[in-house]
């Protein structure tokens, strides 16, 4: 089934770049931006990179592009965000709230584009979506109401599902704000939510073994760099455990998680290239509102719900983006 088109409810100006458009630098000017990883995902970079070539611009001729991963050692950010601080970068782009947080300790004059993040408002991260002011701007990858709609569509598979572990990065400053809402639609749909931590991927086997011991019956994975990095390993944990689980990253169904709701993030590393275009060109980081998504792909796995044994209903797979057989 074809996608659904990445929209955006704020920022409309920001959508309406062509697909080629010569970079207007100056003569002989090579632009550098920085890319900083907690986890380094090649399949983001590459669409990042093709969001740019998109708006005209080169590696090699007209922009470099300066790579630091932390590969998942936190205490690795600070360093590499001195690193791009002390090669003078034009912009720095995010891919993920750790790193964010780590680029706005560490400057306040050099823009910085968050490609991912939950509620920039609530992280502190900009003043307003409208106006984020200072150095810092981009994109905002949860609405409120995601995880609740998350919990309906798991429950929706598994109607039996009654005690529901929530998979959350306490390093992630968009997971408590996105829990807040969760906890109504829980109430409505009579789960109990288990709160439950991973920050590395031996923790994250640990989680599981948590889930056991506190016998739920269900999973909701929330978004993260560590948890899509490692999502072959949760969806391999989840069916060990027999677990119905609900991610919010096609690509964590596609590894074999059960099912996914949210916001493409592919789409969104593409649209992160629109911002580094307009800051390249002399906008200012403040000026620039967040973009929020208002379309959301569900993609289901029916191999990974046959091996539990649900039924997935009809009226899903046909409102389903993607049903892997």
């Amino acid at each position: 089934m074809n996608r659904r088109t990445f929209l955006t409810s704020i920022g409309v100006d920001l959508l309406a770049a062509p697909l080629v458009a010569p970079a207007q630098q100056p003569p002989g000017k090579t632009a550098r931006i920085g890319f900083l990883f907690f986890v380094t995902s090649p399949f983001l970079d590459e669409e990042f990179r093709q969001g740019l070539s998109e708006l005209g611009y080169v590696e090699g001729r007209n922009i470099a592009i300066e790579y630091r991963s932390a590969e998942g050692k936190y205490e690795r950010l600070p360093g590499l965000v001195a690193e791009l601080v002390r090669l003078k970068v034009d912009v720095i782009v995010t891919a993920s709230p750790p790193a964010t947080d780590a680029a706005k300790q560490g400057t306040s004059t050099i823009p910085i584009i968050f490609a991912v993040s939950g509620d920039p408002v609530a992280a502190g991260l900009v003043a307003s979506l409208a106006r984020p002011g200072g150095n810092i701007t981009g994109l905002a990858s949860i609405a409120p109401e995601i995880v609740g709609k998350q919990l309906e569509l798991l429950k929706a598979v598994a109607p039996n599902v009654s005690r529901v572990a929530v998979l959350q990065n306490p390093s992630n400053h968009s997971h408590p704000p996105a829990l807040r809402p969760a906890e109504g639609a829980a109430r409505a749909l009579r789960v109990q939510l288990h709160i439950v931590q991973a920050r590395t991927p031996p923790e994250v086997d640990a989680a599981f073994a948590a889930m056991r011991s506190q016998r739920v019956d269900g999973v909701l994975v929330l978004r993260d760099a560590l948890f899509l990095a490692q999502r072959t390993q949760l969806a391999a944990l989840a069916a060990k455990s027999r677990l119905p689980a609900v991610y919010g990253l096609r690509e964590e169904a596609e590894a074999g998680g059960l099912m996914a709701y949210g916001a493409s993030a592919p789409q969104m590393f593409r649209r992160a290239a629109t911002y580094v275009d307009k800051i390249l060109k002399g906008a200012k980081p403040g000026d620039l509102p967040v973009e929020q998504p208002t379309k959301f792909e569900l993609v289901i796995n029916l191999k990974t719900a046959k091996t539990l044994g649900l039924t997935i209903p009809q009226s899903l797979l046909q409102r389903a983006d993607q049903v892997i057989q």
